[in-house]
């Protein structure tokens, strides 16, 4: 039996993801893009193998059943390897979690053999019908169909948690050094990271209660559109997203763990001191906030502290981070600009240091508990009364 919507969905998915590989063929094979390409290859075969139920192919190679799901539990993994190429300085992979990724198809291989063995073609064919089924057989069959779901749940919630923490210790040690982040901070990909777990939750749901034999109006129709635009966002995002040099992904000597925590201080409080004096002075006399990009390697050559020494004043001094630190100032100079001028807000946004409006806003929003826009208008009101 042919199910049209899905194969026709399902379809569409192989061929974006075909043209998406087709790029990425094009470009040089550095670590993002080898990730990539492994990535994309991985969700054409899930695609590949649904494809082959939905459309009623299996009957004509009933052995190739099943085939593509060893596969599939790599998709969560994949996507944690692509973000730790976009995202960690480190050059070598955590061989743990190399290792990990390679037990996930063999724990769902050992699953399948009595479903690969136990029962011939003929039988696997027979079972796609509840009036021809074998009763024992089908047991096996909804057996291996929860056991390989379950598998796949499990590991990929593994990565998709580590690739969030990666994704959030990459965004941390950007805030340290930059006072923009927002083309280094792939922040595109937490959404679709959270998307894709959705789908994969969905999927994995679905299929154990196909297997169990109850279906829901949405059957074989949400789940593949869900699949559909998390794949198109994906895509678009992935093949936009710039590669990062060594210096935008952070330090290699800083692990994951030693991010979430807090450093022991190493310098004196007197030095801190004198460390925070210069960089006030910085702020309010020469004005280096008013730089686009300003880095924390900038402001370090120009009051002549070491970049260690300035990150440890600011994180056990004046508890904050540079790219809050900066932006604290940015702000301030935009609320005067907004009481004193009729610039655009825009304007003001690249005026004071920021590279986009989006982000001044968000930066304002968070300091100030109002938009740009709202915080005019109520000084506007306040001085009419």
């Amino acid at each position: 039996m042919v199910h049209v919507f899905p194969t026709v969905l399902f379809s569409c998915i192989m061929g974006i993801t075909i043209l998406a590989l087709l790029e990425v063929f094009k470009r040089p094979d550095n670590k993002q893009n080898l990730c990539l390409k492994g990535l994309l290859l991985l969700l054409l075969t899930h695609s590949a193998g649904e494809l082959f139920v939905y459309s009623g192919a299996f009957v004509y190679a009933p052995a190739l059943t099943g085939a593509h799901i060893p596969f599939r539990v790599l998709l969560g993994s994949a996507l944690y390897f692509y973000a730790y190429a976009s995202m960690s300085p480190d050059k070598s992979t955590d061989k743990r979690m190399v290792i990990l990724a390679v037990s996930g198809p063999i724990v769902v291989i050992l699953g399948m053999l009595p479903f690969i063995f136990m029962i011939s073609p003929a039988e696997k064919i027979a079972l796609a019908t509840p009036s021809t089924r074998d009763p024992e057989l089908w047991k096996i069959a909804v057996f291996t169909c929860l056991f390989t779901t379950f598998v796949f749940i499990l590991y990929t919630l593994l990565y998709l948690v580590a690739a969030l923490k990666l994704h959030n210790g990459h965004r941390q040690q950007l805030m340290e050094r930059f006072s923009e982040i927002e083309q280094r901070s792939l922040d595109w990909f937490r959404p679709v990271l959270l998307i894709w777990g959705a789908v994969w939750l969905m999927y994995a749901i679905e299929f154990s209660l196909g297997a169990l034999g109850w279906r829901w109006f949405g059957t074989g129709v949400v789940l593949p559109i869900l699949e559909v635009i998390a794949l198109a966002i994906f895509i678009q995002k992935a093949l936009n997203q710039k590669l990062l040099n060594e210096s935008d992904k952070g330090s290699p000597r800083v692990s994951q763990a030693e991010q979430g925590q807090t450093r022991a201080a190493l310098l004196s409080a007197e030095k801190m001191q004198k460390i925070a004096s210069k960089l006030e002075h910085a702020m309010k006399e020469d004005k280096l906030f008013l730089q686009d990009n300003l880095s924390l390697n900038k402001l370090s050559e120009s009051i002549s502290e070491s970049e260690n020494h300035i990150s440890e004043t600011l994180s056990q001094f004046l508890d904050t981070k540079f790219f809050q630190f900066v932006n604290c100032f940015r702000i301030e100079e935009a609320k005067a600009a907004l009481i004193n001028s009729d610039k655009l807000i825009t304007s003001i946004a690249f005026d004071v240091g920021f590279n986009s409006k989006s982000t001044f806003n968000t930066a304002f929003k968070k300091l100030v508990g109002q938009s740009p826009s709202a915080y005019r208008k109520s000084l506007i009101e306040k001085n009419t009364l």
